[in-house]
């Protein structure tokens, strides 16, 4: 006996709108890079600083510079008890607000001293932020001594 039956797994409109979607995804993609939809994405800038607790307790950071040294404006740190200190000078002096604020040189190192009643209990908590001249912020140093 002869059979007549359809034997294609999918019919042919089926495979030809399958294969519409595939190009018009392919095409979006490919439009999304062409015209820069990622390209609002900052770059990492690359500066870096050192921190260690002194056996004063103080706690000392340390400017290393870096490929985008010559973007940086300012450091600001924020210290374990939550103040925060900019720097002020090319030698890493700090102050906790109303001063012009300017970039350290490399190797400048910025101290936080031990407030009189010490650090808060448990790890003392460190976060150094670049500020640059684009306008981005950007952590560099989050540690705990």
């Amino acid at each position: 006996m002869i059979s007549s039956q359809n034997e294609e797994a999918v019919s042919p409109v089926m495979g030809t709108i399958l294969m519409v979607a595939v190009t018009v995804i392919l095409a979006a993609i490919i439009a999304s890079y062409v015209f820069g939809t990622s390209s609002n994405v900052q770059k990492t800038k690359i500066v870096s600083t050192t921190v260690q607790l002194d056996p004063s307790g103080s706690i000392l950071v340390m400017y290393q510079g870096g490929q985008d040294d010559g973007s940086l404006t300012s450091l600001r740190i924020m210290a374990p008890d939550s103040t925060v200190w900019h720097t002020t000078d090319k030698t890493g002096t700090l102050a906790d607000s109303g001063t012009t604020y300017d970039k350290p040189n490399v190797g400048a190192i910025m101290k936080l001293n031990t407030p009189p009643l010490g650090w808060p209990p448990g790890p003392n908590h460190v976060v150094v932020v670049g500020v640059f001249g684009d306008g981005a912020d950007q952590v560099i140093t989050d540690v705990f001594l």
